[in-house]
Protein backbone atom coordinates (compact mmCIF):
# COMPACT_ATOMS: atom_id res chain seq x y z
CA UNK A 1 0.00 0.00 0.00
CA UNK A 2 0.99 -0.55 -4.41
CA UNK A 3 1.77 5.14 -4.67
CA UNK A 4 0.40 9.09 -2.47
CA UNK A 5 -0.56 10.69 -5.71
CA UNK A 6 -0.47 7.09 -5.68
CA UNK A 7 -1.78 6.75 -9.21
CA UNK A 8 -1.05 3.36 -8.87
CA UNK A 9 0.66 1.74 -6.16
CA UNK A 10 0.25 -1.82 -8.02
CA UNK A 11 0.14 -1.78 -11.53
CA UNK A 12 1.31 0.17 -15.16
CA UNK A 13 -0.27 3.36 -15.79
CA UNK A 14 -1.27 2.41 -19.64
CA UNK A 15 -3.56 4.94 -21.44
CA UNK A 16 -6.74 4.00 -20.40
CA UNK A 17 -9.62 3.42 -22.18
CA UNK A 18 -11.45 6.35 -24.20
CA UNK A 19 -14.74 6.57 -21.76
CA UNK A 20 -12.31 7.20 -18.64
CA UNK A 21 -9.05 8.58 -19.86
CA UNK A 22 -10.07 11.50 -21.93
CA UNK A 23 -12.61 12.86 -19.18
CA UNK A 24 -11.69 16.72 -18.85
CA UNK A 25 -10.37 17.65 -15.59
CA UNK A 26 -11.21 20.76 -15.06
CA UNK A 27 -14.26 21.91 -13.18
CA UNK A 28 -17.30 19.71 -14.56
CA UNK A 29 -15.09 17.07 -13.59
CA UNK A 30 -14.67 18.17 -10.15
CA UNK A 31 -18.25 19.14 -9.55
CA UNK A 32 -19.80 15.84 -8.71
CA UNK A 33 -17.06 15.38 -6.19
CA UNK A 34 -17.06 18.48 -4.59
CA UNK A 35 -21.03 18.05 -3.94
CA UNK A 36 -20.57 14.39 -2.62
CA UNK A 37 -17.87 16.22 0.00
CA UNK A 38 -20.44 18.53 0.82
CA UNK A 39 -23.01 15.80 1.55
CA UNK A 40 -20.50 13.67 3.42
CA UNK A 41 -19.46 16.50 5.29
CA UNK A 42 -22.76 17.67 6.09
CA UNK A 43 -23.69 13.80 7.26
CA UNK A 44 -20.72 13.71 9.46
CA UNK A 45 -22.08 17.05 10.92
CA UNK A 46 -24.97 15.51 12.06
CA UNK A 47 -23.71 12.03 12.96
CA UNK A 48 -21.29 14.30 15.03
CA UNK A 49 -24.42 16.03 16.72
CA UNK A 50 -26.62 12.92 17.92
CA UNK A 51 -23.06 11.67 19.39
CA UNK A 52 -22.08 8.93 17.05
CA UNK A 53 -18.88 9.21 16.23
CA UNK A 54 -18.11 10.52 19.85
CA UNK A 55 -19.12 7.51 21.47
CA UNK A 56 -17.15 5.15 18.53
CA UNK A 57 -14.32 6.84 19.98
CA UNK A 58 -14.85 6.22 23.61
CA UNK A 59 -15.05 3.09 22.56
CA UNK A 60 -11.53 2.81 21.26
CA UNK A 61 -10.26 4.67 24.04
CA UNK A 62 -11.90 2.36 26.47
CA UNK A 63 -10.81 -1.11 24.37
CA UNK A 64 -7.25 0.46 24.88
CA UNK A 65 -7.08 1.35 28.57
CA UNK A 66 -8.01 -2.83 28.83
CA UNK A 67 -5.23 -3.99 26.33
CA UNK A 68 -3.18 -4.54 28.72
CA UNK A 69 -5.28 -6.57 30.40
CA UNK A 70 -6.43 -8.58 28.00
CA UNK A 71 -3.05 -9.23 26.24
CA UNK A 72 -2.50 -10.62 29.55
CA UNK A 73 -4.88 -12.71 29.25
CA UNK A 74 -4.33 -14.22 26.17
CA UNK A 75 -0.76 -14.61 27.66
CA UNK A 76 -1.57 -16.71 30.34
CA UNK A 77 -4.14 -19.26 28.38
CA UNK A 78 -1.91 -19.36 25.34
CA UNK A 79 -0.55 -23.12 25.78
CA UNK A 80 -4.06 -24.40 26.42
CA UNK A 81 -6.40 -21.95 24.32
CA UNK A 82 -4.70 -21.97 20.65
CA UNK A 83 -6.21 -19.47 18.55
CA UNK A 84 -8.47 -21.27 15.97
CA UNK A 85 -6.83 -19.87 12.49
CA UNK A 86 -8.60 -20.09 8.70
CA UNK A 87 -7.43 -23.26 6.40
CA UNK A 88 -4.67 -23.08 4.98
CA UNK A 89 -5.92 -23.03 1.30
CA UNK A 90 -8.04 -19.31 2.05
CA UNK A 91 -4.82 -17.72 1.50
CA UNK A 92 -5.21 -18.21 -2.41
CA UNK A 93 -7.33 -15.38 -3.13
CA UNK A 94 -4.85 -12.88 -1.60
CA UNK A 95 -2.09 -14.80 -3.84
CA UNK A 96 -3.90 -15.07 -6.91
CA UNK A 97 -4.96 -11.23 -6.63
CA UNK A 98 -1.67 -10.36 -6.33
CA UNK A 99 -0.53 -12.63 -9.11
CA UNK A 100 -3.18 -10.78 -11.16
CA UNK A 101 -1.73 -8.00 -10.55
CA UNK A 102 1.61 -8.72 -11.40
CA UNK A 103 1.46 -10.46 -14.40
CA UNK A 104 -1.78 -9.67 -16.01
CA UNK A 105 -0.23 -6.07 -17.31
CA UNK A 106 2.47 -7.72 -18.65
CA UNK A 107 0.81 -10.36 -21.33
CA UNK A 108 0.17 -9.36 -24.43
CA UNK A 109 -3.24 -11.61 -24.14
CA UNK A 110 -4.56 -9.54 -20.99
CA UNK A 111 -2.42 -6.47 -21.00
CA UNK A 112 -5.72 -4.16 -22.29
CA UNK A 113 -8.51 -6.31 -20.71
CA UNK A 114 -6.37 -5.27 -17.32
CA UNK A 115 -6.59 -1.37 -18.17
CA UNK A 116 -10.22 -1.18 -17.47
CA UNK A 117 -10.44 -0.63 -13.80
CA UNK A 118 -13.95 -1.82 -13.67
CA UNK A 119 -12.22 -5.32 -15.03
CA UNK A 120 -9.80 -5.03 -12.32
CA UNK A 121 -12.59 -4.23 -9.72
CA UNK A 122 -14.48 -7.37 -11.23
CA UNK A 123 -11.38 -9.68 -10.54
CA UNK A 124 -10.71 -7.96 -6.81
CA UNK A 125 -14.56 -7.89 -5.76
CA UNK A 126 -14.93 -11.44 -7.13
CA UNK A 127 -11.78 -12.88 -5.10
CA UNK A 128 -13.07 -10.82 -2.02
CA UNK A 129 -16.25 -12.33 -1.95
CA UNK A 130 -14.87 -15.84 -2.06
CA UNK A 131 -13.06 -14.84 1.35
CA UNK A 132 -16.36 -13.71 2.51
CA UNK A 133 -17.93 -17.21 1.72
CA UNK A 134 -15.53 -18.93 3.23
CA UNK A 135 -15.99 -16.91 6.79
CA UNK A 136 -19.58 -17.14 6.67
CA UNK A 137 -20.20 -20.82 5.27
CA UNK A 138 -16.94 -22.55 6.78
CA UNK A 139 -15.25 -20.69 9.56
CA UNK A 140 -17.41 -21.30 12.62
CA UNK A 141 -14.57 -20.43 15.31
CA UNK A 142 -14.12 -16.84 17.30
CA UNK A 143 -12.52 -14.12 15.35
CA UNK A 144 -10.89 -10.74 16.26
CA UNK A 145 -12.52 -7.40 15.42
CA UNK A 146 -10.09 -5.37 15.91
CA UNK A 147 -12.61 -2.28 14.48
CA UNK A 148 -13.31 0.54 17.59
CA UNK A 149 -11.11 -1.64 19.29
CA UNK A 150 -9.86 -5.08 19.89
CA UNK A 151 -13.26 -7.68 20.95
CA UNK A 152 -13.89 -11.21 20.12
CA UNK A 153 -17.05 -12.38 18.52
CA UNK A 154 -18.20 -15.73 18.88
CA UNK A 155 -19.65 -17.61 16.55
CA UNK A 156 -23.45 -18.00 16.45
CA UNK A 157 -23.66 -21.52 15.51
CA UNK A 158 -26.00 -20.85 12.42
CA UNK A 159 -25.57 -21.70 8.65
CA UNK A 160 -23.76 -18.52 7.77
CA UNK A 161 -22.35 -16.70 10.02
CA UNK A 162 -23.30 -13.19 9.57
CA UNK A 163 -21.44 -11.49 12.56
CA UNK A 164 -18.51 -13.54 11.48
CA UNK A 165 -18.74 -12.08 8.11
CA UNK A 166 -19.48 -8.33 9.22
CA UNK A 167 -16.29 -8.43 11.38
CA UNK A 168 -14.22 -9.41 8.86
CA UNK A 169 -15.83 -6.51 6.66
CA UNK A 170 -15.37 -4.07 9.74
CA UNK A 171 -11.31 -4.74 9.83
CA UNK A 172 -11.07 -4.57 6.30
CA UNK A 173 -12.97 -1.63 5.18
CA UNK A 174 -14.05 0.63 8.13
CA UNK A 175 -10.28 -0.04 9.85
CA UNK A 176 -8.28 0.22 7.41
CA UNK A 177 -9.25 0.29 3.61
CA UNK A 178 -11.58 4.27 4.59
CA UNK A 179 -8.02 5.88 6.38
CA UNK A 180 -5.93 4.02 3.54
CA UNK A 181 -7.85 5.69 0.30
CA UNK A 182 -8.53 8.97 1.94
CA UNK A 183 -4.85 9.54 2.40
CA UNK A 184 -4.00 8.32 -1.29
CA UNK A 185 -7.45 10.77 -2.19
CA UNK A 186 -5.97 13.40 -0.97
CA UNK A 187 -2.58 13.48 -1.87
CA UNK A 188 -3.12 12.23 -5.66
CA UNK A 189 -6.07 15.12 -5.65
CA UNK A 190 -4.19 18.09 -4.31
CA UNK A 191 -0.69 17.49 -5.77
CA UNK A 192 -2.41 17.28 -8.98
CA UNK A 193 -2.99 21.14 -8.75
CA UNK A 194 0.50 21.69 -8.79
CA UNK A 195 2.98 22.29 -11.35
CA UNK A 196 6.80 22.57 -11.67
CA UNK A 197 7.70 22.94 -15.35
CA UNK A 198 10.85 24.59 -16.99
CA UNK A 199 14.04 23.15 -19.01
CA UNK A 200 17.79 23.44 -16.73
CA UNK A 201 20.99 22.85 -18.00
CA UNK A 202 21.24 18.50 -17.94
CA UNK A 203 24.36 18.70 -16.39
CA UNK A 204 25.52 15.53 -14.12
CA UNK A 205 25.44 18.07 -11.00
CA UNK A 206 21.64 19.69 -11.66
CA UNK A 207 20.26 16.05 -12.32
CA UNK A 208 21.77 14.95 -9.06
CA UNK A 209 19.86 18.08 -7.46
CA UNK A 210 16.44 16.85 -8.81
CA UNK A 211 17.38 13.42 -7.28
CA UNK A 212 18.24 14.70 -3.67
CA UNK A 213 14.89 17.42 -3.50
CA UNK A 214 12.41 14.63 -4.39
CA UNK A 215 14.50 12.06 -2.32
CA UNK A 216 13.15 14.56 0.76
CA UNK A 217 9.53 15.49 -1.34
CA UNK A 218 8.99 11.48 -1.26
CA UNK A 219 8.91 11.79 2.62
CA UNK A 220 6.86 14.41 3.02
CA UNK A 221 4.06 14.36 -0.33
CA UNK A 222 4.57 10.59 -1.21
CA UNK A 223 6.56 8.68 -3.71
CA UNK A 224 3.92 8.74 -6.37
CA UNK A 225 3.33 12.90 -5.42
CA UNK A 226 6.84 13.92 -5.21
CA UNK A 227 7.81 11.47 -8.54
CA UNK A 228 4.76 13.66 -10.30
CA UNK A 229 5.97 16.79 -9.85
CA UNK A 230 9.31 16.39 -10.92
CA UNK A 231 9.42 13.40 -14.04
CA UNK A 232 8.19 16.00 -16.55
CA UNK A 233 10.63 18.87 -15.52
CA UNK A 234 13.27 15.99 -15.04
CA UNK A 235 12.50 14.93 -18.71
CA UNK A 236 12.40 18.77 -19.71
CA UNK A 237 15.73 19.59 -18.49
CA UNK A 238 17.08 16.51 -20.06
CA UNK A 239 15.50 16.79 -23.47
CA UNK A 240 18.67 17.40 -25.66
CA UNK A 241 20.40 14.87 -23.98
CA UNK A 242 20.60 11.30 -25.76
CA UNK A 243 22.22 9.25 -22.76
CA UNK A 244 19.59 9.51 -20.26
CA UNK A 245 17.96 5.88 -19.67
CA UNK A 246 20.02 5.99 -16.36
CA UNK A 247 18.90 9.04 -15.21
CA UNK A 248 14.94 8.11 -15.03
CA UNK A 249 16.03 4.24 -13.50
CA UNK A 250 18.02 6.08 -10.84
CA UNK A 251 14.65 8.63 -10.10
CA UNK A 252 12.47 5.29 -9.92
CA UNK A 253 15.22 3.94 -7.33
CA UNK A 254 15.27 7.29 -5.22
CA UNK A 255 12.39 9.20 -5.75
CA UNK A 256 9.58 6.17 -6.24
CA UNK A 257 10.94 4.40 -3.22
CA UNK A 258 13.36 4.74 -1.46
CA UNK A 259 13.13 8.61 -0.78
CA UNK A 260 9.84 7.58 1.22
CA UNK A 261 10.73 6.43 4.17
CA UNK A 262 10.58 9.51 6.85
CA UNK A 263 6.72 9.95 7.65
CA UNK A 264 3.81 7.39 6.85
CA UNK A 265 3.34 9.70 4.13
CA UNK A 266 6.04 8.61 2.29
CA UNK A 267 5.21 5.35 1.40
CA UNK A 268 1.76 2.67 1.34
CA UNK A 269 3.12 0.16 3.61
CA UNK A 270 4.48 3.29 6.61
CA UNK A 271 0.73 4.39 6.23
CA UNK A 272 -0.79 1.06 7.25
CA UNK A 273 1.79 0.89 9.92
CA UNK A 274 0.73 3.80 11.49
CA UNK A 275 -2.82 2.78 10.96
CA UNK A 276 -1.58 -0.64 13.15
CA UNK A 277 -0.51 1.50 15.93
CA UNK A 278 2.82 2.67 14.83
CA UNK A 279 3.84 6.33 16.01
CA UNK A 280 3.68 8.78 13.33
CA UNK A 281 7.43 10.26 13.84
CA UNK A 282 8.42 6.78 14.37
CA UNK A 283 9.62 6.51 10.99
CA UNK A 284 11.71 9.52 11.77
CA UNK A 285 14.33 7.44 13.68
CA UNK A 286 14.96 5.46 10.29
CA UNK A 287 16.94 8.69 9.16
CA UNK A 288 20.46 7.17 9.28
CA UNK A 289 19.66 4.71 6.79
CA UNK A 290 17.36 7.23 4.84
CA UNK A 291 20.55 8.81 4.58
CA UNK A 292 22.85 6.10 3.75
CA UNK A 293 21.27 4.54 0.86
CA UNK A 294 19.83 7.79 -0.85
CA UNK A 295 23.37 8.98 -0.13
CA UNK A 296 25.19 6.11 -2.13
CA UNK A 297 22.44 6.08 -4.60
CA UNK A 298 23.19 9.89 -5.41
CA UNK A 299 26.79 9.36 -5.38
CA UNK A 300 27.04 6.59 -8.18
CA UNK A 301 24.58 8.27 -10.33
CA UNK A 302 26.63 11.20 -9.98
CA UNK A 303 29.51 9.00 -10.96
CA UNK A 304 27.95 7.09 -13.69
CA UNK A 305 26.83 10.50 -15.87
CA UNK A 306 30.18 12.88 -14.86
CA UNK A 307 32.66 10.33 -15.96
CA UNK A 308 30.56 7.90 -18.15
CA UNK A 309 27.10 8.97 -19.70
CA UNK A 310 27.36 13.04 -19.95
CA UNK A 311 30.89 12.83 -22.18
CA UNK A 312 29.24 10.82 -24.65
CA UNK A 313 26.86 13.44 -25.59
CA UNK A 314 27.55 14.72 -28.73
CA UNK A 315 28.93 18.43 -28.71
CA UNK A 316 26.15 19.72 -30.18
CA UNK A 317 23.55 18.67 -27.90
CA UNK A 318 25.68 19.87 -25.07
CA UNK A 319 25.63 23.22 -26.56
CA UNK A 320 22.05 23.23 -27.69
CA UNK A 321 21.00 22.40 -24.07
CA UNK A 322 23.04 24.91 -22.32
CA UNK A 323 21.66 27.54 -24.83
CA UNK A 324 18.08 26.65 -24.16
CA UNK A 325 18.53 25.90 -19.90
CA UNK A 326 15.92 28.68 -18.41
CA UNK A 327 14.23 28.70 -15.17
CA UNK A 328 11.77 26.42 -13.32
CA UNK A 329 8.42 27.96 -13.08
CA UNK A 330 6.29 26.61 -10.19
CA UNK A 331 2.57 26.82 -10.48
CA UNK A 332 -0.90 26.44 -8.17
CA UNK A 333 1.56 26.27 -5.19
CA UNK A 334 -1.79 28.25 -3.28
CA UNK A 335 -3.41 26.95 -1.61
CA UNK A 336 -1.97 23.43 -2.52
CA UNK A 337 1.03 23.54 -0.47
CA UNK A 338 -0.66 24.94 2.31
CA UNK A 339 -3.29 22.29 1.56
CA UNK A 340 -0.51 19.87 1.43
CA UNK A 341 0.48 20.93 5.45
CA UNK A 342 -2.85 20.46 6.08
CA UNK A 343 -2.62 16.63 5.23
CA UNK A 344 0.45 16.03 7.22
CA UNK A 345 -1.02 18.00 10.41
CA UNK A 346 -4.57 16.14 10.08
CA UNK A 347 -2.50 12.37 9.85
CA UNK A 348 -0.51 13.18 12.62
CA UNK A 349 -2.62 14.96 15.13
CA UNK A 350 -6.47 13.32 14.44
CA UNK A 351 -5.80 9.89 15.21
CA UNK A 352 -9.01 8.66 17.47
CA UNK A 353 -6.73 6.01 19.54
CA UNK A 354 -4.01 8.88 20.41
CA UNK A 355 -5.34 11.78 22.18
CA UNK A 356 -4.02 15.79 20.78
CA UNK A 357 -0.52 16.41 22.32
CA UNK A 358 -1.02 18.67 25.50
CA UNK A 359 -5.04 17.93 25.50
CA UNK A 360 -6.85 15.00 26.86
CA UNK A 361 -9.23 14.90 24.09
CA UNK A 362 -9.14 12.16 21.25
CA UNK A 363 -10.17 13.03 18.03
CA UNK A 364 -13.12 11.67 17.17
CA UNK A 365 -14.13 8.88 14.46
CA UNK A 366 -13.34 9.82 10.97
CA UNK A 367 -13.21 13.23 11.82
CA UNK A 368 -9.33 12.92 10.07
CA UNK A 369 -11.06 11.58 6.99
CA UNK A 370 -13.50 14.30 6.85
CA UNK A 371 -11.32 17.07 7.45
CA UNK A 372 -9.15 15.19 4.49
CA UNK A 373 -12.25 15.19 2.43
CA UNK A 374 -12.17 19.15 2.50
CA UNK A 375 -8.92 20.12 2.10
CA UNK A 376 -9.77 18.14 -1.01
CA UNK A 377 -12.75 20.30 -1.91
CA UNK A 378 -10.69 23.61 -1.03
CA UNK A 379 -8.44 22.74 -3.52
CA UNK A 380 -10.90 21.90 -6.13
CA UNK A 381 -12.62 25.42 -5.23
CA UNK A 382 -9.52 27.63 -5.05
CA UNK A 383 -6.86 26.25 -7.25
CA UNK A 384 -6.78 26.38 -10.53
CA UNK A 385 -8.28 24.72 -13.02
CA UNK A 386 -5.67 25.42 -15.85
CA UNK A 387 -3.04 23.71 -13.87
CA UNK A 388 -4.39 20.24 -13.32
CA UNK A 389 -5.62 20.88 -17.62
CA UNK A 390 -1.75 21.43 -17.93
CA UNK A 391 -1.03 17.99 -15.49
CA UNK A 392 -3.64 16.04 -17.74
CA UNK A 393 -5.20 15.41 -14.12
CA UNK A 394 -8.09 13.10 -13.54
CA UNK A 395 -9.09 10.56 -11.16
CA UNK A 396 -8.71 7.25 -13.33
CA UNK A 397 -5.38 6.29 -11.07
CA UNK A 398 -7.08 6.65 -7.99
CA UNK A 399 -10.09 4.48 -8.93
CA UNK A 400 -7.67 1.87 -9.79
CA UNK A 401 -6.03 2.14 -6.52
CA UNK A 402 -9.67 1.95 -5.31
CA UNK A 403 -10.70 -1.18 -7.16
CA UNK A 404 -8.01 -3.10 -6.46
CA UNK A 405 -7.17 -2.72 -2.67
CA UNK A 406 -10.86 -3.09 -1.69
CA UNK A 407 -10.03 -6.80 -3.11
CA UNK A 408 -6.50 -7.07 -1.28
CA UNK A 409 -7.37 -5.65 2.45
CA UNK A 410 -10.59 -8.66 1.94
CA UNK A 411 -8.83 -11.35 0.61
CA UNK A 412 -5.69 -10.83 3.10
CA UNK A 413 -7.60 -11.24 6.20
CA UNK A 414 -6.91 -14.98 6.24
CA UNK A 415 -3.62 -14.59 6.04
CA UNK A 416 -2.95 -12.21 8.64
CA UNK A 417 -4.88 -14.15 11.24
CA UNK A 418 -3.11 -17.09 10.17
CA UNK A 419 0.41 -15.23 11.00
CA UNK A 420 -0.89 -13.77 13.84
CA UNK A 421 -1.67 -16.83 15.58
CA UNK A 422 1.24 -18.79 13.63
CA UNK A 423 4.23 -16.62 12.21
CA UNK A 424 6.69 -17.95 15.16
CA UNK A 425 6.83 -21.03 13.22
CA UNK A 426 8.20 -19.57 10.25
CA UNK A 427 11.56 -19.38 11.66
CA UNK A 428 12.34 -15.62 10.56
CA UNK A 429 13.26 -13.93 14.13
CA UNK A 430 16.27 -11.88 13.20
CA UNK A 431 16.66 -8.38 11.83
CA UNK A 432 18.36 -9.65 8.73
CA UNK A 433 15.79 -12.15 7.46
CA UNK A 434 13.13 -9.57 8.58
CA UNK A 435 14.58 -7.18 5.96
CA UNK A 436 15.26 -9.78 3.12
CA UNK A 437 12.16 -11.75 3.50
CA UNK A 438 10.16 -8.49 3.28
CA UNK A 439 12.54 -7.10 0.92
CA UNK A 440 12.08 -10.14 -1.75
CA UNK A 441 8.54 -10.01 -1.24
CA UNK A 442 7.87 -6.54 -1.62
CA UNK A 443 10.26 -6.83 -4.82
CA UNK A 444 8.02 -9.00 -7.01
CA UNK A 445 4.93 -8.67 -5.35
CA UNK A 446 3.50 -5.09 -3.89
CA UNK A 447 5.06 -3.67 -0.55
CA UNK A 448 2.08 -2.34 1.19
CA UNK A 449 0.26 -5.93 1.72
CA UNK A 450 3.85 -7.89 2.25
CA UNK A 451 4.68 -5.32 4.79
CA UNK A 452 1.34 -6.09 7.10
CA UNK A 453 1.86 -9.74 6.65
CA UNK A 454 5.62 -9.81 8.47
CA UNK A 455 4.04 -6.93 10.81
CA UNK A 456 1.58 -9.47 11.91
CA UNK A 457 4.46 -12.28 11.58
CA UNK A 458 6.61 -10.13 13.89
CA UNK A 459 4.22 -9.17 16.56
CA UNK A 460 3.69 -13.25 17.08
CA UNK A 461 6.87 -13.55 18.35
CA UNK A 462 7.63 -14.70 21.65
CA UNK A 463 10.32 -11.80 22.65
CA UNK A 464 11.98 -11.16 26.18
CA UNK A 465 9.70 -9.52 28.55
CA UNK A 466 11.95 -6.34 28.38
CA UNK A 467 12.03 -6.00 24.22
CA UNK A 468 11.13 -2.71 23.08
CA UNK A 469 7.75 -2.41 21.10
CA UNK A 470 6.31 -0.69 18.68
CA UNK A 471 2.55 -1.00 17.95
CA UNK A 472 3.27 -4.30 19.67
CA UNK A 473 6.14 -5.43 17.67
CA UNK A 474 9.57 -5.72 18.52
CA UNK A 475 11.21 -2.34 17.42
CA UNK A 476 14.00 -3.82 15.73
CA UNK A 477 12.48 -5.83 13.65
CA UNK A 478 9.82 -3.21 12.72
CA UNK A 479 13.02 -1.32 11.17
CA UNK A 480 14.11 -4.38 9.24
CA UNK A 481 10.48 -4.70 7.85
CA UNK A 482 9.86 -0.75 6.99
CA UNK A 483 13.54 -0.79 5.26
CA UNK A 484 12.62 -3.84 3.08
CA UNK A 485 9.34 -2.82 2.13
CA UNK A 486 9.95 0.57 1.38
CA UNK A 487 13.94 -0.02 -0.18
CA UNK A 488 13.09 -2.87 -1.84
CA UNK A 489 9.91 -2.39 -3.83
CA UNK A 490 12.54 -0.48 -6.42
CA UNK A 491 14.12 -3.85 -7.46
CA UNK A 492 11.38 -4.31 -9.95
CA UNK A 493 8.79 -2.36 -12.14
CA UNK A 494 5.96 -3.58 -9.81
CA UNK A 495 7.24 -3.66 -6.51
CA UNK A 496 5.89 -0.09 -5.89
CA UNK A 497 3.18 1.99 -7.92
CA UNK A 498 5.08 5.21 -9.20
CA UNK A 499 7.58 2.77 -10.74
CA UNK A 500 5.78 2.07 -14.23
CA UNK A 501 4.15 5.31 -13.87
CA UNK A 502 7.63 6.90 -14.64
CA UNK A 503 8.56 4.41 -16.99
CA UNK A 504 5.37 4.67 -19.19
CA UNK A 505 5.41 9.01 -18.84
CA UNK A 506 8.99 8.53 -20.61
CA UNK A 507 8.25 6.27 -23.22
CA UNK A 508 5.18 8.52 -23.62
CA UNK A 509 7.86 11.44 -24.02
CA UNK A 510 10.05 9.16 -26.04
CA UNK A 511 12.46 7.93 -23.91
CA UNK A 512 13.73 3.90 -24.48
CA UNK A 513 13.08 2.49 -21.18
CA UNK A 514 14.26 -0.98 -19.68
CA UNK A 515 12.44 -3.90 -20.44
CA UNK A 516 11.04 -5.44 -17.45
CA UNK A 517 14.31 -7.72 -16.99
CA UNK A 518 16.33 -4.97 -18.13
CA UNK A 519 15.47 -3.08 -15.35
CA UNK A 520 16.31 -5.47 -12.97
CA UNK A 521 19.62 -5.44 -14.08
CA UNK A 522 20.20 -1.81 -13.11
CA UNK A 523 18.74 -3.01 -9.86
CA UNK A 524 20.41 -6.12 -9.15
CA UNK A 525 23.89 -4.46 -10.09
CA UNK A 526 23.20 -0.87 -8.24
CA UNK A 527 20.69 -1.49 -5.54
CA UNK A 528 22.03 -4.84 -3.79
CA UNK A 529 25.15 -4.01 -3.10
CA UNK A 530 23.92 -1.28 -1.42
CA UNK A 531 21.61 -2.85 0.50
CA UNK A 532 23.94 -5.43 1.79
CA UNK A 533 26.18 -2.91 3.07
CA UNK A 534 23.11 -1.01 4.76
CA UNK A 535 22.31 -4.56 6.60
CA UNK A 536 25.92 -4.73 7.92
CA UNK A 537 25.86 -1.66 9.20
CA UNK A 538 22.31 -0.67 10.36
CA UNK A 539 20.17 -4.41 11.41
Amino acid sequence: MHDATWPSPLTPSHTQPSTMSHSAPGKSSSKPLMVAIAIVIALYLAAAAMGWPQAATQMIVDAAAHGAHDAAHDAAHAADHAKPVPALWTVLPFALLLGCIAVLPLMHATEHWWESNLHRFYVAAGLGLITLAYYGLMYHQPIDRHFLGHAVIEPTGSAFETGTVWTVLQNAMFNEFIPFIMLLFALFTISGGIRIEGDLAARPGVNSAFLAVGALMASFIGTTGAAMLLIRPLIDTNNERKHIQHTLVFFIFIVCNCGGLLLPLGDPPLFLGYLSGVGFMWTLKLWPMWLFVNGCLIAIYYCWDRFYAYPREEKKDIRKDEASAGKLQFSGLWPNAVLLMGVVLAVALLDPSKSVPGTDWHPWLYLREVVLAGLIGLSLLLGSEKVREANKFNYVAIIEVAALFTGIFITMQPALQILNARGAELGINTPHKFFWATGILSSVLDNAPTYLVFFETAKALEMPADTIREAGVPDHFLVAIALGAVFMGSMTYIGNGPNFMVKSIAEGAGIKMPSFFGYMIFSFAVLLPVFLVMTFLFL
